[in-house]
């Protein structure tokens, strides 16, 4: 049998990546119960954690597994590490064989929002991920379907992003001027994603080089590439406790953003006479990443 002929009332896999997540944890699991009319199976893959809370939490709780990846992997390593781990589950019919869900241990689902992404993904057939709408604590929209970064419009951004907000190639860096309706983006936050599997499977999951940053923007190009879409539904909504962590130690956070944006334009930059085109990103990128760590020290007093 098809894995994608479960039955609609199967549990729904979802997957976070652990690594200390404090309070968070818990409140991103109560969250669960309204967020879905189905029972799910969560996977904790955690990356290392010192603060007891995953293996306390998955203890307590029904439907949830603890599973140590080995150590501080990266993100997208471990959600591969609990998909490869869920195979078996799937396979076997103990799990929805269609969809799962892939979200931070710091996110809070809203009421139906995981039931409102499965409609929208069945509403979109040729659609790989779907994303939902990201409220932040000032109720604002997090922007967080956006155009592929191009090699011009990421320069243009780079250069006068911070002096010039509201320069053309910010904006087509960012395009995310429409937050309130359903429509395809180049890329969704990898912070909640509704992801069908069997397009998951076929590109190999995330990129396991991404330790951190840009492996999202990575997985929508790779699957709009394999001839997907990346779908975004306003009418599902979240809220997420973003960059708790990456915001307190910028001598690692940021150099670590500006290596994966160098990884993800010099893969596709891949010819022997675009080797100087790759020179020049780097070294612009590297010039970039001291101003940005220093101006981080500096706000920080």
């Amino acid at each position: 049998m098809s894995t994608s002929s479960v039955a609609a009332t199967a549990p729904v896999a979802v997957v976070t990546v652990t690594y200390s997540p404090g309070r968070h944890l818990a409140t991103f699991l109560d969250s669960l119960a309204a967020a879905t009319d189905r029972e799910t199976a969560v996977v904790l893959a955690d990356n290392g954690s010192t603060d007891g809370v995953p293996e306390a939490e998955a203890a307590r709780r029904g439907g949830v597994e603890f599973l140590p990846t080995g150590g501080n992997l990266g993100y997208g390593s471990g959600v591969n590490a609990a998909v490869r781990h869920l195979r078996g589950r799937r396979e076997a019919g103990e799990i929805d064989g269609e969809f799962f869900v892939i979200s931070n241990p710091d996110v809070v689902f809203g009421p139906g929002s995981i039931d409102a992404l499965i409609a929208c993904a069945r509403r979109w057939p040729d659609a790989a991920a779907v994303g939902p709408r990201i409220d932040e604590a000032d109720g604002t929209t997090y922007p967080s379907a956006r155009a592929v970064p191009t090699l011009g419009n990421g320069i243009g951004h780079a250069l006068l992003g911070t002096v010039w907000p509201s320069n053309p190639w910010t904006r087509a860096y960012r395009d995310n001027a429409d937050m309130d309706h359903e429509r395809t983006a180049g890329w969704l936050s990898g912070s909640c994603l509704l992801v069908r599997w069997d397009a998951f499977e076929a590109i190999g999951g995330f990129d396991e080089r991404y330790f951190m940053y840009m492996e999202d923007v990575d997985l929508g190009d790779r699957f709009t590439r394999a001839g997907h879409v990346n779908v975004y539904c306003a009418n599902a909504r979240i809220t997420h406790a973003k960059g708790h962590a990456a915001g307190e130690v910028p001598e690692l956070m940021l150099p670590a953003h500006h290596e994966s944006a160098y990884r993800f334009q010099s893969d596709r930059l891949p010819h022997p006479w675009q080797a100087p085109v790759r020179l020049a990103l780097r070294t612009g990128l590297k010039l970039r990443q001291i101003y940005a760590v220093s101006r981080a020290r500096r706000d920080r007093g």
